[in-house]
Parts: C-alpha cells; structure tokens; sequence
C-alpha cells in the first residue's frame, strides 16, 4: 500500500514539475520524481512476487532497491513539506516516509539474495546522491545564488517654454534595462517631482544650523537626504506630479529594455528654485513565482484596507491597491503552501511618492514579518528594487529670463 501511494503522489508532483517548474533544477526534480514513481511501481510487483510466488529469482533484490528509492523521496518530499504550511501533507508524508522504511526493514530482513552486493550498493549511493545533490540545489544553493538587478535610467531634458510664455514643460525620459539572463516581472513603477525652494542665507551658516538640518530630514518620508550646506537654506520639497510608468503586472524580458518619457508642466512664475526627479520599480524575478495579473483593489480614501504600518497613522498619505495571485515555482510548493498573495500600494502624498508591497496569505497583510523572516521573503520570490534619482533641474536661469 505505501508503495502503490507514493507511486501516484510522486507521479504527480513529477508530472506537474516536469511540465510546469520555473527553474531546470526543478524540471530535473520532476524527471527525477517520475522516475522514482515508475520504480516504485516495478516495486510494488517485485514485492507481491517475492512475497508469495517467487517466479523471478531477483525479485527481492528489486524490492529492497525500490524500497531505499522510495524512502529517500518520500524523506525529500517531507523536508520540502515541513517547509510549507500544509499539516495534511505534514502528516501524509511523515506516514509515508515511516511506512517505507518500515517496508525496506521488511524486505531486507527476508533475507534478499544479492547477487553482485556491491554494484546495487553503488546504484543506491548514486540515486541517493543525485536526489539529495538537486534538493540541495534547489533549496540550499539556489536562494543563495548571486541575483540579478536590471537597471533603471533617467535623463532630464531642459525645459521649454510655451508659446505664450506662461508656462514651461520639462521632458523626462524613463528607462529599464535587464542585462541579466533572467526575466522580471514588474509589480510596480513610478516616477515622481519634487519642487523645492532654495533660498540663500545671507551669511555663512553655522555648525548648529547644520545638525538642525541633518535631524529634519531623517524624518523625512519620501525624500533622499538633502545636503548640508552653507549657503543654501533646503526647504522640504513639494510634489508636483506622480505617475507609474509601466503597467504593474508587466514583465521585462532578459536582455531586453523599456523606455519611456514624461513631461513635468509648471508656470513660470513657480515660487520653486528647482526640480528633483525620482524613479523606481519593484520587481520579482520569473524563475521565482508565477505572478497572476494585479487588478485594482481600491484606494485609502474609499475605504480600501492598508496595512497600519504602512499607513503609519498619516492621514495626508493616500494610497491606490492592486492585487494578485503568487504561484510557487514548483508543484511541491504550490500544493504546501497556502495560497500568497502580493499587494502592493502606489503612495504618495505632499512630501513625495512611492511603492510598498506585501506577499502574504489572505487576510494576513496587517502582520509584520521578522528581519530573518522578510530576507527569506526576498529570496524566496527573488524581489528586487532599483532606482534612481534624485536627478536635479535649476529654474534659476529660467525664472531669471521672465
């Protein structure tokens, strides 16, 4: 009976992986998980002949080998299920794994004839090995393998008056470039300007002034450090525009690039001295989970949940939310594991914009993982931000020629 059970769990698992697995180890595993599946059968027949009839001579032999095989797969499969959240697999696979050792104990003690002891010592070792090498692979070298990180670009054009010389517009271009030999999905991008009011002091500025500056904009939410500076009094910025400038649920090939270009309108009588610029995406590789498309979810001021520590108790931050599905990257993942969702919260407010994601199970968005527990997360989905900015525009010459 553990036979016959393994033989069409692992077929399973090995049929999904083989057809389905994001990664080539996995589709090893799935080839690997098949082939185990089909021993076990040829198993369960040497078994019952070994058992009661006796009509082929090495008929035990075959049933202590395909004993061992289907031992240390179903031990395998346990590990990658303790790791899950599934208690039905848990315990299935903890029953399977005790009843097939149980049956290789009961083989073995029927004293098998070995015909050649050291060559079926050898093909053990070797199937041993394989199958431990690739769930090595799988799940200890390949969350730590170097990652990949495609490349964001900006170049700000100069500004350009209007016709009637009111206003003036300052072109943007947008670039995402994947140098690396892995695709990306893209949750998430947007671009946002600052406009920021510069005054000169009239005098040198003195150290005290320097530590006052240093200890506000620590508490900044969106913005990057501005400068200590002597002269320059720094004001906090004031957003002026925020868009995504991809589709969230999108996907960059490897090898391939994304380019784009924005236009930032202001009049010429804008009390800003200068623009900042910033760009970023948040991405999850494609060797890593299968990501269903993002739909609409609401937004923070129609009722829309966000998480508290997102939200942080600010009211004049809003957020929109998208949704979808993850799918793990392989079938013993997929089957588990509970169901994950990603959510992700375009914010922005006055004081800037950005991106902020969560990959939980339903209901789950409102708990905050530990570090050890958030760095598994980025490993596990192979999540990745990149970023540039903040590239920075002078109005001074153009305000100067009103």
């Amino acid at each position: 009976m553990v036979f016959l059970v393994s033989t069409v769990l692992l077929g399973w698992f090995g049929i999904e992986n083989l057809r389905g697995a994001l990664t080539y180890a996995g589709r090893i595993s799935g080839a690997i998980l098949i082939g185990v599946s089909f021993t076990t059968l040829l198993g369960s027949a040497a078994v019952v002949d070994h058992w009661y009839r006796n009509s082929f001579a090495y008929s035990g032999m075959v049933a202590l080998f395909a004993a061992i095989v289907v031992w240390v797969a179903n031990g395998l499969v346990l590990l990658a299920a303790w790791e899950g959240d599934s208690t039905g697999y848990r315990v299935l696979w903890t029953l399977l794994t005790g009843g097939s050792l149980w049956a290789t104990f009961a083989v073995w003690r029927t004293s098998v004839v070995m015909p050649a002891p050291k060559r079926v010592a050898a093909a053990v070792i070797v199937t041993t090995s394989i199958a431990v090498a690739n769930w090595g692979y799988q799940n200890i070298f390949q969350p730590y393998q170097r990652g990949a990180k495609p490349l964001v670009t900006m170049t700000v054009g100069d500004p350009v008056r209007s016709q009637d010389g009111r206003s003036f517009s300052v072109p943007v271009d947008i670039g995402l470039e994947n140098h690396s030999d892995v695709g990306f999905y893209v949750l998430g991008a947007e671009f946002h300007a600052m406009g920021e009011r510069v005054p000169l002091s009239p005098e040198d500025r003195l150290r005290t002034q320097w530590r006052t500056d240093a200890e506000k904009w620590s508490k900044a939410q969106f913005q990057a450090a501005q400068p200590l500076a002597r002269w320059e009094i720094h004001q906090p910025g004031e957003l002026v525009k925020a868009r995504p400038w991809t589709f969230a649920g999108s996907w960059l090939e490897a090898g391939d690039e994304f380019h784009t270009r924005t236009v930032v309108h202001l009049p010429v009588d804008t009390p800003y001295d200068q623009l900042a610029f910033y760009a970023s995406v948040s991405l999850a590789r494609q060797d890593r989970l299968v990501l269903e498309r993002l739909k609409p979810l609401g937004n923070s001021w129609s009722g829309g949940k966000v998480p508290w520590w997102i939200q942080r108790g600010q009211k004049d931050i809003d957020s929109i939310i998208y949704r979808g599905r993850v799918y793990e990257n392989n079938a013993i993942d997929d089957h588990t594991m509970d169901p994950r969702y990603l959510t992700l919260f375009w914010r922005f407010g006055q004081s800037g914009a950005g991106l902020q994601k969560v990959i939980r199970r339903d209901g789950e968005e409102d708990r905050i993982l530990s570090g050890a527990g958030d760095r598994a997360l980025v490993k596990r989905y192979g999540l990745v931000e990149a970023g540039t900015g903040p590239l920075e525009r002078s109005l001074r010459d153009l305000k100067g020629r009103q």
